[in-house]
């Protein structure tokens, strides 16, 4: 890959911050991994810095350029600079690129590659439409759609090396654990604790799910991440709930958390025994964590997404016992329309050991095939 070779920045990463952190996420994650893997020297744009630093803290949010983790990051503001584009440029999540830079773009001797890097996706269409080019109206450029996915055809699913192995050595390792929960001022929950993270986009659901696991026959400790659903546990507890201050009611503890670096929140899906993720970022980590887990997708206008969801169930659930994917599905969609999560619940409760197991190899399937970075590069080697 000859051309990868010149002193320019190498790949430009365009991520404007839309909603949460998702895109952020995956774009600081993928940045990161073509640096450290594959040796791309990358320039991560980025329109708002202050959740960037939630998940990094590094980040210097009142610095216009700066390098973290090998990646060059700079702020992207209303007033773009004048610089040579890369010989890659991505378009995270169809975001716009700023006029001036396509213009640069169009000026180039070689034009770069132009990826549009789209939300992850079971649905069948995906493959049918990944890699495909889409000229610019007036400008002599091609963009290209590609399209993660977790089928053949497509652009797989983003995670790094050696991921598995930090995991499997995690949880292994008490001391590690014990270190962990000291440097985050947090205890442990109870051995005989079913542990539960619960991530998700908030609303009453929150409120009836706890009231669900405070009658529970088994205790259930629950961390929930600072953010939305923290109102929501707060008016189920009475009291408002802070951060490292456990809250008991019946057989349930709840523990809000403190904002996680991405490195602590991934560790906190290894360590719990059921995962409730939202959005696109958690939904992939909590895939590689090897657990249960309860998606809670992004919501769209006229029930998009339930589409969405019920395509990734079909492809997850495949090979899970009858009863096991009946539950699956039950409380999935019951979780996502807040509605039913006591049966729901009652329901996905016995099939979690099976559950266990089917996401222990999941996450093996996953590690077996190209991962996103892997098929990015490859791709565009291709067409440079």
């Amino acid at each position: 890959m000859p051309a990868l070779m010149s002193s320019r920045p190498q790949w430009d990463v365009f991520c404007a911050v839309v909603d949460n952190y998702g895109d952020i996420g995956v774009c600081w994650r993928l940045s990161r991994q073509l640096a450290a893997e594959h040796g791309i020297a990358v320039r991560l744009w980025v329109d708002d810095l202050k959740p960037f630093a939630r998940l990094c803290p590094a980040v210097d949010v009142t610095v216009s350029a700066q390098t973290q983790e090998g990646v060059e990051i700079r702020h992207w503001d209303k007033s773009f600079p004048d610089v040579q584009p890369g010989v890659v440029v991505i378009e995270a999540f169809a975001c716009t690129l700023p006029p001036a830079f396509l213009a640069a773009m169009a000026a180039q001797p070689t034009p770069p590659v132009w990826l549009n890097v789209e939300y992850l996706s079971a649905e069948d269409w995906v493959r049918g439409c990944h890699g495909l080019p889409s000229p610019h109206p007036s400008l002599p450029l091609t963009k290209y759609f590609f399209f993660p996915g977790f089928s053949e055809g497509t652009g797989g699913v983003l995670g790094e090396a050696g991921l598995e192995s930090a995991r499997a050595a995690f949880v292994a390792d008490a001391r590690a654990q014990q270190a962990w929960f000291a440097a985050q001022g947090l205890a442990p929950a109870a051995p005989d604790a079913l542990t539960v993270s619960l991530f998700s986009y908030g609303g009453k659901r929150i409120n009836a799910l706890l009231a669900v696991w405070e009658a529970s026959a088994q205790p259930i400790h629950v961390w929930l991440p600072e953010g939305r659903g923290v109102a929501e546990a707060s008016a189920w507890a009475g009291q408002p709930l802070s951060p490292c201050q456990p809250f008991q009611r019946g057989a349930l503890t709840c523990v809000v958390l403190p904002f996680l670096p991405q490195p602590d929140y991934d560790r906190l899906l290894w360590l719990c025994d059921v995962n409730f993720v939202r959005g696109e970022d958690s939904f992939v980590r909590a895939q590689w964590a090897a657990r249960p887990f309860v998606w809670h997708i992004y919501p769209q206008d006229d029930n998009v997404h339930m589409g969405k969801l019920s395509a990734f169930l079909d492809r997850y659930s495949e090979g899970c016992a009858p009863a096991t994917s009946e539950a699956l599905f039950t409380f999935w969609h019951n979780w996502n329309h807040g509605i039913g999560l006591a049966d729901g619940w009652r329901t996905l409760l016995p099939v979690l050991p099976a559950l266990n197991q089917h996401a222990a190899d999941w996450a093996t399937q996953l590690g077996q095939r190209a991962g996103l970075a892997a098929n990015l590069v490859r791709f565009c080697k291709n067409l440079l």
